[in-house]
């Protein structure tokens, strides 16, 4: 990927549902700059800008960020917990698009400071709008900080 500016993140390690999120953001035109990343690991490593990203600018960071949270490597949970300690990068949106509705996790994600919690629809139609709402609301309504 080229050094352009990437508006979604997507952390998912699932492909269906990679690709059902993504057909969900290009149904309501909201694909154009979308960067899917399939584990924790590898999402740390885009966000840092080191290893097989080392040619990014940790400063071009996304606009939002949508985040699994049961993956292999490093799990979702992580991943919050070292974004949003970070001063480089605590002020990202971050919103956990999940199968998961354990209290556990979703009291967790708000501790540690995420800014919204989605449990995946089962339906296709119910998934694209939920979608099509975080994305209208991250990428086109929020006034994010500079």
């Amino acid at each position: 990927m080229e050094n352009t500016q990437v508006e979604v993140l997507l952390v998912e390690d699932n492909p269906e549902d990679a690709e059902l999120t993504i057909r969900a953001l290009k149904k309501n035109n909201m694909a154009n700059k979308i960067h899917h990343i399939k584990d924790g690991d590898e999402a740390l490593d885009f966000l840092f800008a080191q290893g097989d990203y080392s040619y990014r600018k940790i400063e071009n960071a996304p606009k939002v960020i949508l985040l699994d949270l049961k993956m292999p490597k490093v799990n979702g949970i992580e991943v919050l917990r070292v974004l949003k300690v970070d001063a480089r990068t605590n002020k990202i949106p971050i919103v956990i698009l999940t199968s998961s509705k354990e209290d556990p996790d979703i009291q967790e994600c708000y501790r540690l400071g995420v800014n919204g919690y989605v449990v995946k629809p089962v339906n296709f139609d119910d998934f694209s709008k939920a979608v099509a709402n975080v994305g209208l609301f991250w990428l086109l309504t929020n006034q994010a900080p500079q």
